[in-house]
């Protein structure tokens, strides 16, 4: 039972990364316009670094889609893990109205690498 609930998590957790990775490609989500003016100076900042929006990107599609087999959720929960904490950070100085989704996202990547904590052992070692 345990194995299935967390298979339809990471599911959803891997199609919500994988959808915003693709968003910031083709753009095909509207920006709210009730975000708070730090938020936005913040992310017009970020744009003028031409290279990071792409490697969040692609480093959210990735592990959104490493993060739906179980045999590369391991590695998927790596890559997911400093972007995780990045939107915890935004979402906690700027935006905390949206705080809930990433929390719940946080909870399961948290989940996903506490499971495979000896996997992790041998980096360590």
């Amino acid at each position: 039972m345990k194995s299935k609930v967390l298979l339809v998590v990471c599911i959803l957790t891997g199609l919500i990364f994988i959808n915003a990775g693709l968003n910031k490609f083709f753009n095909y989500m509207p920006v709210p316009e009730d975000l708070p003016e730090d938020l936005m100076k913040l992310m017009q900042a970020m744009m003028t670094i031409k290279w990071l929006m792409p490697l969040v990107a692609i480093a959210e599609i990735l592990g959104g889609i490493l993060i739906v087999p179980a045999r590369t959720r391991a590695v998927g929960a790596l890559i997911l893990f400093p972007i995780m904490i990045g939107i915890l950070l935004t979402h906690f100085y700027f935006a905390p109205d949206g705080l809930l989704l990433p929390v719940i996202l946080a909870i399961v990547v948290g989940w996903i690498l506490f499971e495979n904590r000896n996997k992790y052992a041998e980096l360590f070692k």
